[in-house]
């Protein structure tokens, strides 16, 4: 086992829509020395409704004013047409490339294009389903626990341990 450090960049939605910016921030990301570059893999209807009222309606003030959570998210959200061009370049640098999926297709997804490992967000502590799917796949998981309570923490590592995956 090693005692290095594991350095981590995140990339997500730090793109701006734009393809090249995102391959040079990768670029960035290895000068800096990081190991991994980490994405988010989602698409808007995986994380909320394309609705304008109640909950979902426009933003009322803040940075985000006048946006809807379909809005941000679609704006956010790093195109499937983009990860295996990063995973290249990420790889090409000598780095780790992963990521956080949202739903299910995006674990398939990823399984397509072989990332290495995956990470479970914090507010994604209790998708119980999905920490067991992600799990299945048989690839070290990191499960990010900012939001969670120690019993869903318990709830994560449990899902993960009936996969067979202890890699945690």
């Amino acid at each position: 086992m090693s005692n290095k450090t594991f350095i981590i960049a995140e990339l997500s939605a730090n793109h701006n829509n734009d393809l090249n910016t995102a391959i040079e921030t990768i670029k960035a990301i290895a000068k800096s020395g990081a190991d991994a570059v980490k994405i988010q893999t989602y698409k808007p209807e995986s994380l909320t409704l394309n609705l304008q009222d109640g909950y979902f309606a426009p933003r009322i003030e803040g940075a985000w004013k006048g946006y809807t959570s379909w809005d941000l998210y679609s704006q956010a959200a790093l195109p499937y047409e983009w990860h295996e061009k990063l995973k290249e370049i990420t790889e090409d640098h000598q780095m780790e490339f992963f990521s956080s999926p949202f739903d299910l297709d995006a674990v398939d997804y990823l399984e397509k294009i072989g990332v290495a490992r995956y990470k479970i967000a914090s507010l994604e502590i209790n998708h119980i389903p999905l920490i067991s799917y992600t799990a299945s796949k048989g690839k070290p998981m990191i499960i990010s626990t900012g939001v969670a309570q120690e019993n869903d923490i318990e709830n994560a590592i449990k899902a993960c341990h009936e996969q067979g995956n202890y890699d945690i």
